[in-house]
């Protein structure tokens, strides 16, 4: 089968902050190979995600940190991870009609070579988009970043940075789970509200009317935070270590702070980690694929029960991909950024 695909690729190399004129939206044909286990997938929902800027840079270290992280050229493919159905396939354990998620495109169709890990979905019970969400790389990045990084116990007092947001909101929901008392932080009172009540964190405030973040966080934590899941670096990692208690973990997830700015550098006091003894740990949900089944199973038993909310920000179509994108930087999105790109059925 021949199909017209459109997909959106960047214009130039994007150092600092993106904005939709980096993008353009290109038309090509695609047709697998006769003969081979290629696998054509229309794609329904992508995740949009704010690592990829760090692909788009003309330099970042963390390019040849790992192979998911690698630099994107002006022009190429930018591959995502979503959710699709499968239009043709040469391979034996997939067939026409499987709904799959794994690594696809910012694209309208994804070829998807051989080699590339598809999972099938089975989405009878809860929302396909769900796998592109709290049961895909964000879900398991809040649950291993919080279980296996954190190591939580109950009643320890749990800071979550950019709350609101896919993996903050779900790190939020695992700890009040695990007993935990847990206070997030995030940019608008509409945020704040949502994190206080329908994600029930024990309290929330908006980060942009504090003018002290370390005596804002002491006000929030008069006996010090046990553990702080960081997802924006800088000077709020900074102000949560001056907070936390002896032998405090910090699961260093994102940076997003640091991501359009490079001034922008956190430099937590090195006497605190010290004499306090801290823990501070980057990591990537690829380090915990072998958590996958458990993570999948336990969430989702939460969500079918009700003990979890899954929050989604979509948007409509492939052209809709640029300002989705760039949205996450001016903190536009309420949870999970997607772009449903097509409908399961036509």
């Amino acid at each position: 089968m021949e199909v017209v695909n459109k997909y959106v690729s960047h214009k130039h190399h994007v150092d600092g902050y993106p904005s939709e004129s980096d993008f353009e939206l290109a038309t090509t044909p695609l047709q697998p190979a006769p003969g081979s286990d290629e696998v054509i997938v229309k794609n329904l929902f992508l995740s949009i995600d704010p690592y990829q800027l760090n692909r788009m840079k003309r330099y970042s270290s963390s390019h040849t940190a790992i192979t998911a992280a690698s630099k994107i050229e002006p022009g190429q493919r930018i591959d995502a991870y979503g959710v699709g159905k499968v239009v043709a396939s040469g391979r034996a354990e997939l067939e026409e009609g499987d709904v799959v998620a794994g690594l696809l495109g910012w694209e309208q169709y994804t070829v998807v070579r051989p080699g590339t890990v598809l999972m099938k979905v089975d989405a009878k019970d809860l929302p396909i988009s769900y796998y592109a969400n709290v049961l895909g790389p964000s879900g398991l990045t809040a649950f291993a970043g919080f279980y296996d990084v954190c190591k939580p116990k109950k009643g320890e007092k749990v800071f979550i940075s950019a709350a609101s947001g896919s993996v903050g909101s779900l790190v939020g929901q695992y700890a009040k789970l695990s007993g935990c008392y847990v206070v997030g932080c995030a940019g608008s009172k509409q945020k704040v509200d949502l994190l206080k009540g329908k994600l029930g964190f024990d309290d929330a405030f908006n980060y942009k009317e504090e003018a002290d973040l370390k005596s804002a966080l002491r006000r929030y934590f008069p006996e010090g935070i046990d553990i702080y899941f960081d997802n924006v670096g800088a000077a709020m990692l900074e102000a949560a270590v001056a907070n936390m208690n002896p032998f405090g973990r910090v699961a260093v997830c994102g940076a997003i702070s640091e991501y359009t700015n490079a001034g922008e550098r956190a430099a937590p006091d090195l006497i605190d980690i010290i004499y306090k003894r801290i823990t501070l740990r980057g990591f990537l949900s690829v380090d915990y694929l072998h958590l996958h089944e458990q993570f999948s199973a336990a969430t989702s038993d939460h969500l079918r029960r009700g003990r979890m909310i899954a929050l989604e920000d979509v948007s409509v179509g492939i052209e809709s991909v640029p300002t989705a994108f760039v949205g996450l930087f001016r903190g536009d999105n309420v949870g999970k950024k997607l772009v449903r790109v097509g409908e399961l059925e036509g």
